[in-house]
């Protein structure tokens, strides 16, 4: 596969994934429907950023990067209806003091507000071109007191400059007490040759909400990344463990002349270590520096935990054919961390995927791929543990995408509900005004 990130304002989908499976893929045949297609222009959003989330009423939730719009998605009344959509926020950029341009997807609470960040926009002082734009923002969206009224949105964190972080993307988390985490691409204070219009190689910070209701909420800065031997450009999505450790990828960084694809190092696996003592400061540990060789390279999406510990996570890049793998990292003695690669991509099947995995309770991973040769816009695959110990994972192609009007180019991390799987393509659909780029919903079901 051969994919260059774009820069982060633009869509990511910038070259298709050449790539494909070195394993025999089997089909397993599942549905795919097309639950919501964005129509773009003055009325609609398009390019949907992230996933997508549930509220206890099975309503869906999700934000779009153009049109700068959070979203619902409601289900249909009866069996075999349509969804509907309900425009819920859309942002007015820096010159309101506004966040703008959503780079991430959101995490619902328990009472229905919803949590997500901004690329741009807001009150701090980042210039992009020659213009300021802000250096991003954090914000809350909240279901109206009375039904049918209006939601609120409020901006919890405005990135003052970018020591502080320039560019949040990705997904958000919450901790035990109400803290928010996240990762900005760039910012953070550390580094210089990340980018050439962006300052500084990224950050991982956590918010903390107000002792008092209505006061301002906290950041801290927990890690900013130096490039070189340290990683680079952090991605979102962390995942906690039961000890309040961190973990999480960077797509860049971590090997001294290593250039793949044009970025200063082939990115990391890592973990923040909280500190011992109140105020005192993380500490990062590398799990695993890719190389670009047969281990991958430039992870793009975030780690989730499976059985006994283990991580699983993507990489878009490394192994002789060009292609990405899906790995495991198991810790081992003396603090160290193995990494396994589970399968790998080739050049023209299912490409590489540019998402986190979803693990179920038996072990199972699910993902999403962006092109390839055969399955040119995309597909949904599985991933099943050997039956036997060191026999190969087996990989069942669920879905591959047909393009408009069908979906295409998914970039987000599925869900589950009720046995189907969700999430959004960057592309695709039925919108008439983006050039094959709206973008969908979409459920895929046994």
């Amino acid at each position: 596969m051969t994919y260059k990130k774009c820069s982060p304002d633009l869509v990511r989908v910038c070259l298709l994934l050449a790539v494909t499976l070195l394993a025999p893929t089997a089909s397993a045949e599942w549905k795919e429907k097309v639950l919501y297609s964005f129509q773009g222009g003055s009325n609609d959003g398009s390019l949907p950023v992230g996933g997508v989330v549930f509220d206890k009423q099975g309503n869906l939730y999700g934000a779009t990067m153009n049109g700068g719009m959070v979203y619902q998605l409601a289900p249909p009344a009866k069996q075999g209806g349509t969804w509907t959509e309900t425009v819920l926020y859309v942002f007015q950029g820096n010159t309101s003091g506004d966040g703008a341009t959503p780079e991430g997807g959101l995490v619902i609470d328990g009472a229905g507000n919803l949590y997500g960040t901004t690329a741009y926009g807001g009150t701090g002082n980042c210039v992009l071109l020659g213009i300021l734009v802000g250096c991003g923002t954090v914000y809350e969206v909240s279901p109206p007191k009375q039904k049918g009224g209006p939601w609120i949105e409020t901006v919890l964190y405005s990135f003052p400059t970018a020591k502080e972080g320039y560019f949040p993307w990705g997904d958000l988390v919450f901790d035990s007490s109400g803290n928010l985490y996240g990762a900005t691409e760039f910012g953070g204070g550390f580094g210089t040759a990340c980018n050439g219009f962006y300052q500084y190689c990224g950050a991982v910070f956590e918010l903390s909400p107000p002792k008092t209701k209505g006061s301002k909420w906290k950041e801290k800065v927990l890690h900013g990344f130096k490039s070189g031997k340290d990683g680079a450009n952090p991605n979102g999505g962390l995942v906690f463990d039961s000890k309040g450790i961190i973990y999480g990828t960077t797509y860049a960084g971590g090997t001294q002349g290593c250039t793949y694809q044009g970025f200063a190092g082939c990115g990391t696996a890592f973990k923040l270590e909280p500190p011992s003592r109140k105020g005192g400061a993380w500490t990062e540990k590398q799990l695993h520096v890719f190389t670009g060789g047969s281990d991958g390279a430039n992870p793009a999406g975030s780690l989730v935990f499976g059985s006994k510990g283990s991580l699983y996570g993507t990489a878009q890049g490394g192994n002789s054919s060009g292609g990405g793998i899906v790995f495991r990292l198991t810790a081992a003695n003396a603090g160290r961390w193995k990494e396994t690669v589970l399968h790998w991509f080739s050049n023209s099947g299912p490409g590489a995927s540019l998402a986190g995995l979803l693990c179920n309770s038996v072990g199972i991973l699910y993902g999403t791929t962006i092109g390839g040769d055969s399955e040119r816009y995309g597909s949904v695959f599985r991933l099943k543990p050997p039956g036997r110990k060191r026999g190969a994972w087996i990989l069942d192609l669920l879905y591959g995408f047909a393009g408009s009007p069908d979906g295409a180019y998914p970039e987000a991390q599925l869900i589950f509900d009720r046995g189907s799987l969700f999430a959004t393509t960057r592309g695709g659909g039925t919108g008439s005004t983006c050039s094959g780029y709206c973008g969908t919903v979409f459920e895929v079901s046994p």
